[in-house]
């Protein structure tokens, strides 16, 4: 079987997309997705997407994490998504689309970026220095110094695998506060299991806990190792958050063939 796909990247963190609007991809494996993820045997990314067609929105996007499991929300491919959709002729003010976590809407912005419309927070656990939350993916957020210092992998590692978390998996994110409104994160994401240069649900939760203003809008940019995100969000309380909004570059990288 020949598969013909797409790579995308948002921030670094890079996926191949998979059209599959006709409905005739529906055996792949875990294996398969597995080694067309792995960098060295197959094409190479941090997750797998297929885009299917869907009655009442623009499109369904199924995600898969590298290790080949199917996954809760990303939002960095989300982004691509939307980007893959607009690339496709599907030219939109306003982009709707089901992902595991439940509709979602996103903007073409004038620079090409995309923003993304996340799912509303009503809930943030605090305890013992660190915040759990889900953004569309459950997230251990840690504030630190010298984030650039950190060996994320290792202590990523060490989270996620700890008897708390090992059997669901949590995505692990260091984050260092740079200014009132800007932000420094790193992230170590199950299914990957090691250090992504971005992830979006990551940066999204990261921004929740450094909001800038106790109550109303905030706007956080936020620094990763692959490029340059934004989150704006109305911040209720400590808990609660709505119009949450994912911004940054998504970008096609190239597209190809592959025998599987």
């Amino acid at each position: 079987m020949t598969l013909s796909f797409f790579k995308y990247q948002g921030t670094g963190n890079d996926f191949i997309i998979l059209d599959n609007r006709s409905g005739l991809i529906n055996n792949l494996s875990n294996e398969i997705i597995e080694q067309l993820c792995h960098r060295k045997y197959g094409i190479g990314a941090d997750g797998l997407m297929l885009m299917n067609s869907h009655e009442q929105y623009d499109f369904e996007m199924i995600y898969y994490n590298a290790d080949g499991k199917k996954s809760t929300m990303c939002g960095n491919g989300g982004r691509c998504m939307v980007k893959f959709a607009f690339d496709l002729g599907i030219h939109k003010y306003t982009y709707t689309f089901l992902a595991i976590d439940g509709l979602h809407e996103a903007e073409i912005e004038k620079n090409g970026g995309v923003k993304l419309r996340m799912n509303d927070v009503k809930e943030v656990v605090f305890e013992k220095g660190h915040y759990i939350l889900n953004t569309g993916s459950p997230h251990f957020i840690i504030p630190a110094e010298n984030v650039e210092n950190v060996d994320v992998s290792k202590s990523g590692s060490d989270i996620r695998f700890s008897k708390q978390f090992e059997q669901q998996g949590i995505n692990v994110n260091f984050v260092e506060s740079l200014d009132e409104d800007a932000i420094f994160v790193r992230t170590y994401e199950r299914g990957v299991e090691d250090e992504t240069l971005s992830c979006g649900t990551g940066v999204t939760a990261a921004a929740l806990v450094s909001a800038h203003n106790d109550r109303g809008f905030n706007r956080v940019e936020v620094k990763t190792l692959g490029g340059h995100l934004s989150v704006e969000f109305n911040k209720i309380d400590d808990q609660h958050f709505s119009e949450i909004w994912l911004c940054g570059p998504a970008i096609f990288v190239y597209k190809g063939e592959i025998s599987i």
